[in-house]
């Protein structure tokens, strides 16, 4: 039975029949204008040297060589012969914090949507891994667990808000811990990674502890730094009056803050981690994935069998060819001795 490869091909077939009728419309205007130029005795002396009947099988063949090559770009096949396929890849959980110090400015629009743009490049570029998603604020929540299907991650991701978890605050600890306990295959000691995105404020959490316990287990975590390091920067809030103003404390404004150095110890703490201080600058999450997961070591995630079948588009475009060939071996005028 013939596979096709790209069936989409086969609609050019559908030239083939005004080709053909062109061709003919050309012949019998030929047979025309010779018969307008002379009286019908004189016709055969005029035209001794054309031949139509070749003249009509120089034009099947031209139709038969373009019908075999439109044949071969729809790339038959046959000789099934069944294969195991095999997915290697990695477990991949994004842990983002979704605490409203994350709708600071000083990434435009805000930390948080600049975040979720940086998740889905990395997304995009993803293949055979198993991706993951946890937001957190004063507590954490698995928004996706480990699948394969990106397209839901993106939904997950594109979702997430300061209202994706129940309490605010920032506990960067308890989002490692549960990520470990809920999201991550205890019995795969390694490829693992865990890709922490926030500015690194905790309410005393111990979110270093808990990295080391992840550690223990196979995880490497990537930790994301972004917000600004120094003057830090307002949170803006919305009363219900739609009036935006600036969150504030016994009076004062509160400015949120990057704290690389906690987030540099919770990357150290496992194995071949790794601190990017992004701050206020930007990060190709998608060049990150391709030099840092895609690189590392892989296992095999699962297995399938397929059908695989032998491309045969070659024999269609040789009968092409050769059909064309032939077309051009055969002379359009009669023999004198015809």
């Amino acid at each position: 039975m013939i596979h096709l490869g790209d069936d989409r091909w086969l609609m050019a077939l559908w030239m083939l029949p005004p080709a053909a009728l062109i061709a003919a419309w050309g012949l019998h205007r030929r047979r025309v204008l010779l018969r307008r130029l002379a009286e019908t005795p004189l016709l055969p002396a005029l035209a001794a040297s054309t031949s139509l009947a070749r003249a009509s099988v120089k034009a099947l063949l031209m139709l038969a060589a373009l019908g075999a090559v439109v044949f071969a770009l729809a790339r038959p096949q046959w000789d099934q012969k069944p294969q195991e396929v095999r997915r290697l890849g990695r477990d991949v959980c994004f842990v983002l914090d979704v605490s409203r110090s994350m709708l600071a400015e000083d990434l435009a629009p805000n930390r948080l949507e600049r975040a979720k743009i940086w998740v889905r490049d990395a997304l995009a570029a993803m293949k055979g891994d198993r991706v993951a998603l946890v937001a957190f604020a004063g507590s954490a929540v698995v928004k996706c667990p480990l699948t394969h299907d990106y397209g839901f991650a993106r939904l997950a991701l594109d979702d997430l808000s300061p209202d994706s978890v129940l309490r605010g605050g920032t506990l960067i600890g308890d989002a490692i811990r549960l990520a470990t306990r809920e999201v991550f295959d205890t019995d795969e000691a390694s490829h693992k990674d865990l890709i922490l995105i926030t500015d690194g404020e905790d309410m005393e959490s111990f979110p270093v502890e808990a990295a080391r316990a992840a550690g223990e287990t196979g995880i490497r975590i990537l930790a994301i730094g972004i917000g600004d390091e120094s003057a830090g920067s307002p949170i803006p809030i919305t009363d219900e009056f739609g009036r935006r103003t600036h969150l504030t404390h016994e009076g004062e404004e509160v400015r949120t803050r990057l704290d690389a150095a906690t987030l540099r110890q919770v990357a150290l703490a496992t194995r071949d981690g790794q601190y990017l201080n992004v701050a206020t600058g930007t990060i190709e999450l998608d060049r990150v994935y391709e030099r840092l997961i895609r690189q590392a070591p892989q296992r095999d995630m699962d297995s399938s069998a397929a059908v695989r079948y032998e491309e045969r588009f070659q024999l269609f475009v040789g009968l092409g060819l050769a059909l064309l060939f032939l077309e051009g071996l055969i002379s359009g005028r009669r023999r004198a001795t015809e």
